[in-house]
């Protein structure tokens, strides 16, 4: 007679089946949709979308920043006093310098995300808010 050995691992997942932790899961019976499965990042994809989250987070940081330049003055409509939006705007800056001091990763580095002109924006910011 063979005897069989139960990691650890098997033995949690019966005794969880024992106890019917698995009964009624959502989608149970059902086939799985692996229709994606080719990608390899299929997982991260669907959760972003499943869960309606913000995509932009997974891009690479420059193209975060050019991003991030694009939505001024805009996105600085809510802020009341100009020396929040001169601080905003200088610390943008600082992260696009500090942007382009990081090492080269390949053909995404051969993008480039630009300072804005503070005082120009600003001067946008004053006419967005008339």
């Amino acid at each position: 007679m063979a005897e069989t050995f139960e990691t650890r691992i098997d033995r949690l997942i019966r005794e969880a089946e024992e106890r019917g932790e698995f009964d009624n899961l959502r989608g149970a019976g059902k086939p799985l949709d692996l229709s994606d499965a080719d990608d390899p990042e299929w997982w991260a994809k669907r959760k972003i979308k499943e869960e309606n989250l913000d995509a932009s987070a997974l891009l690479p940081p420059t193209l975060q920043l050019r991003r991030e330049a694009a939505s001024y003055p805009e996105s600085l409509r809510d802020l009341r006093d100009e020396s929040a939006v001169r601080a905003v705007l200088e610390d943008f800056n600082r992260r696009v310098r500090r942007d382009r001091l990081a090492p080269s990763l390949g053909p995404a580095s051969y993008v480039i995300a630009r300072t804005v002109d503070v005082d120009e924006m600003i001067e946008r910011w004053r006419s967005f808010r008339r």
